[in-house]
């Protein structure tokens, strides 16, 4: 292998979807040079560039009142209201931000600039175009494998260059982790690269994850299509096999389905979108029509089979714990935006699929950002020069004796332990402690004999994030003993007012679990 590619920069930052446009930007405009690297190509990689998503915004303080009243009542005791109206007002502001640089929103009726949905495609591509222009370096195809410390401060981050088929050193002087949630290996659109690196990465330093019991959530998909997005469901009916409409009571459309698709297939038709709003729907949300139109299908008109799929962390709330307002995690030069943060913040033990997450991610991006840079002047122009330790466990340095592994073996376990309705939708101890005790397996053998370079280690890297993730969701899970939001006990299907906080985890091997606040019982005992 050539030599290792070498790079040097007041701030890096590692991912390529919005959170990690907006977390450059705003170090580079701190004036910090900046360098980002993504595992794919920046500006079509991620959940974000293939979708169309809407926004978290308020222009009045009635409509950001009624916002967060909104996400409050959803929450179920979880959320942050003042976290809530920092979110709502740092949107608002970069989306307008976003338009005086050029970006093309549509205009209402009224001539305002509509400013409540953004098209994934247009918007990766033009952050991208203003990234090149602020001056930061990005390298397109360059996974981060592991964090780089100096002392007890993160200095830089190490990787593979996978078209160059060298390795590459990032020294910098503080580090935004940007790499999104952790799909669990579901096949939804754009989650191929979302497997929980930088988690893994962070964890391995001591940082906290809170939240990843709420990675549960499920989206529609039509089986012929990997398309995830829900808008066009709420004009659906559903069906079973022998034509029986699905009663759905208003608010329980996924448990209902999951319990029916139980029992046998499931097929939907959008009967209920009449007049002009299918072809609103079809120009609105090109991306959920083009597989219809493939397969020769009127979605409106005929029936489709559908499934669930899982979204993990992706739509579910989990990821490492936010330790202040500049969305460090705990450990001095590193701090994180996204999916890549837990976002009960705003969602509690609900989704915030959708705009709430779109401007989380742009909310995030610019506080780590800014937070990265300050940190980053603070230490100086010698802080690249630091002698450096390279921090990566699993997969690259083994506990044990190294051996040939295949990760895709741990890959496909992740699948079937983490991606079935009947296991991770609908919970309870046997299945949790069932699927813990073949995850747990996997991660020893891994972490003990898993030893790769180059591209084999960005497999195994990639295996392991899986792994690290499953169990600290599937740990969650089994210590909230009750139903809150998305996390539905079959053991405990109520809520339990003791457990009204978050759960936080720290540690990889023996992941240690602590309710912020301690419950009422343990509280009176």
């Amino acid at each position: 292998m050539a030599d290792t590619i070498q790079l040097s920069s007041d701030v890096l930052v590692i991912g390529g979807g919005p959170a990690a446009c907006w977390a450059a930007l705003a170090a580079r405009e701190a004036g910090c040079s900046v360098v980002l690297v993504d595992k794919g190509y920046v500006g079509t990689s991620g959940a974000t560039a293939p979708s169309n998503t809407g926004t978290w915004f308020a222009t009045t303080p009635e409509r950001r009142a009624k916002l967060i009243a909104e996400r409050v009542k959803s929450s179920e005791g979880l959320a942050d209201i003042r976290q809530m109206g920092r979110v709502i007002d740092t949107a608002t502001q970069h989306l307008h931000v976003l338009a005086e640089r050029g970006y093309r929103f549509p205009r209402d009726d009224e001539g305002a600039l509509y400013i409540a949905n953004l098209r994934g495609p247009d918007y990766m591509r033009f952050l991208r175009q203003l990234l090149v222009r602020a001056g930061v370096t990005v390298r397109d195809h360059h996974p981060a494998l592991e964090l780089l410390t100096a002392g007890d401060v993160v200095a830089g981050a190490a990787g593979f260059a996978r078209q160059l088929n060298q390795n590459w050193e990032a020294r910098a002087g503080a580090v935004v982790l940007a790499t999104g949630g952790c799909a669990f290996g579901s096949r939804i659109l754009g989650a191929t690269g979302l497997t929980g690196d930088g988690q893994l990465m962070a964890a391995e330093l001591g940082a906290a994850l809170s939240g990843m019991e709420f990675s549960s959530q499920y989206g529609i998909v039509p089986l012929h299509s990997s398309v995830n997005k829900g808008l066009p469901y709420f004009w659906a009916s559903f069906y079973r096999a022998d034509g029986s409409a699905i009663d759905i009571p208003p608010g329980e459309r996924f448990s209902v389905l999951a319990r029916e698709s139980l029992q046998g297939p499931i097929s939907a038709r959008l009967d209920r979108a009449t007049g002009a709003l299918p072809d609103a729907l079809r120009r609105g949300q090109p991306n959920c029509f083009l597989p219809f139109e493939r397969a020769g299908i009127d979605p409106f008109t005929e029936l489709f089979p559908i499934g669930l799929r899982s979204e993990g962390t992706v739509r579910g709330t989990g990821g490492l714990k936010r330790a202040d307002d500049d969305c460090g995690v705990g450990i001095p030069g590193l701090f994180a935006a996204g999916d890549t943060l837990e976002r009960q913040d705003i969602a509690g033990a609900a989704t915030g699929g959708g705009g709430p997450n779109a401007s989380w991610a742009i909310a995030t991006g610019v506080w780590s950002g800014k937070g990265a840079a300050a940190f980053a002047q603070r230490l100086g122009p010698r802080a690249a020069e630091r002698p450096v330790r390279a921090a990566g466990q699993a997969g690259l340095r083994p506990a044990a004796a190294a051996r040939a592994l295949d990760p895709a073996e741990a890959v496909a376990l992740v699948r079937d332990e983490m991606l079935p309705v009947q296991r991770n939708f609908f919970r309870s101890a046997p299945t949790l402690n069932a699927s813990l005790a073949r995850l747990d397996a996997a991660w020893a053998t891994l972490r003990d004999h898993g030893q790769g370079e180059g591209a084999s280690a960005f497999r195994l890297r990639e295996a392991a994030a899986l792994l690290a993730s499953s169990r600290w969701a599937y740990r969650a899970a089994a210590a909230r003993s009750e139903t809150r939001g998305m996390h539905r006990r079959l053991d405990a299907p109520a809520s339990a007012p003791a457990l009204a906080s978050r759960l936080t985890l720290a540690g990889v091997d023996q992941p240690v679990l602590s309710f912020d606040r301690p419950p009422l019982e343990a509280a009176a005992s």
